[in-house]
């Protein structure tokens, strides 16, 4: 019994009736977040504001109910097999800290319940029940698989920005200081200006005004638009490599690349 909810509740392994739970969990998530999102409208909270809180409760059942089971059944798997180590260990995996996440608030709720602000602060914590999703997602992780594999030339493009980003601010400060001493009063306060310029968004609030401000101006935009186009390739690169490993290993679709069976982990002997 305890393997087989073990199976079930990892989805991937546990037949039609996993594939129906994890339906059943990403679809409960999803409906939590939007009752978030929705209680923030005056309108909707006054009028279905019971109804709201009456399921978020009912959730926070279902997913209390999930983590006990996951605690219970976990020791079928040969990684967490010692009863008590075992399952403290489990507890302690990120995937499990997520579940935890999403009920502790809850709870934790009636402790603060006389605080309205720490309530509030409470309920911002609801949104890790999105995370929850990444359990379910083959998407998800295959692209944190990706981002673990390609970190090294990630952190040299984050090394490169960081660095464009503090020449191109010191430049600016010293070049547009005497004409805009408020917009450009110190190197700090130029970053700004540099990190929209870099990320080609431009809110216009901060600008160069002298000619060779625009001139340098110009030329960050450019840098800009490369250094940001970096991780782009280097992560586009990545799931490329990550979708034909997983056709190799018989994970995906040797078609459309989809993935078969749900997130692949290994299954307990």
């Amino acid at each position: 019994m305890r393997r087989r909810v073990f199976e079930v509740l990892e989805g991937g392994t546990g037949g039609p009736a996993g594939r129906l739970f994890v339906a059943f969990i990403v679809s409960l998530i999803l409906l939590n977040v939007a009752a978030a999102m929705l209680e923030t409208v005056r309108g909707v909270d006054a009028r279905y504001g019971e109804a709201l809180d009456a399921f978020g409760a009912a959730s926070v059942g279902v997913f209390t109910a999930e983590y006990a089971l996951r605690l219970w059944s976990c020791t079928a798997s040969p990684r967490y097999s010692h009863p008590v180590w075992g399952r403290a260990r489990f507890a302690l995996t990120p995937l499990a800290l997520v579940d935890l996440c999403a009920i502790l608030p809850f709870y934790l709720s009636f402790l603060f319940a006389a605080d309205l602000r720490s309530l509030r602060l409470l309920r911002l914590l609801w949104l890790s029940r999105l995370l929850k999703v990444d359990r379910y997602s083959e998407a998800f992780a295959m692209l944190w698989r990706v981002v673990c594999r390609r970190r090294d030339e990630l952190v040299l493009t984050l090394t490169v920005g960081a660095v464009l980003l503090v020449i191109s601010s010191t430049l600016m400060y010293f070049v547009e200081r005497d004409a805009q001493p408020r917009a450009f009063s110190s190197i700090p306060a130029a970053m700004w200006w540099a990190v929209q310029t870099l990320t080609t968004v431009g809110y216009g609030d901060v600008y160069p005004a002298t000619p060779l401000g625009k001139l340098l101006g110009g030329v960050v935009a450019t840098l800009g638009v490369g250094m940001f186009a970096l991780p782009a390739g280097i992560l586009g690169s990545g799931l490329m490599e990550e979708i034909r490993r997983s056709r190799e290993e018989g994970r995906a679709c040797p078609h459309c690349g989809r993935p078969l069976e749900g997130p692949s982990r290994p299954p307990p002997s």
